[in-house]
């Protein structure tokens, strides 16, 4: 007899646990690559959510992120980054700098505004 002996060795209990292992090795890469695929189309699922305009660019940014990740990562940004509200302020800044320089004690110029109804029809 040896000083260390090695429990569950040459029993039946041997097999029973190298099977649970093999079981919860496939589950653990399973949950990983359910994971990793829900985190993958979060932007196809927002622009679905927020019935974006450019689904189409999405979906196809989305799946070359497969690929490439950076573009991954523009299919992010262009789902969850609002482009007609930044454009917008843009507009308004531009118009808000271009009042500035060229004040000399006119009338200003108030940005036109647009209602909620008229940007959805």
């Amino acid at each position: 007899m040896s000083l260390f002996s090695m429990p569950f060795v040459d029993t039946g209990v041997d097999g029973a646990l190298h099977g649970v292992a093999g079981v919860v090795m496939v589950l653990t890469i399973a949950a990983a690559a359910f994971g990793f695929w829900k985190i993958h189309e979060m932007p196809i699922n927002q622009a679905h959510k927020k019935q974006h305009q450019q689904i189409g660019l999405i979906t196809a940014l989305t799946w070359i992120g497969f690929v490439w990740h950076w573009v991954w990562v523009m299919a992010v940004i262009v789902a969850f980054v609002d482009s007609e509200k930044g454009l917008r302020r843009v507009r308004d800044i531009w118009r808000e700098n271009s009042n500035d320089s060229t004040s000399d004690n006119s009338a200003e110029i108030k940005p036109l505004e647009i209602n909620e109804e008229q940007t959805n029809a």
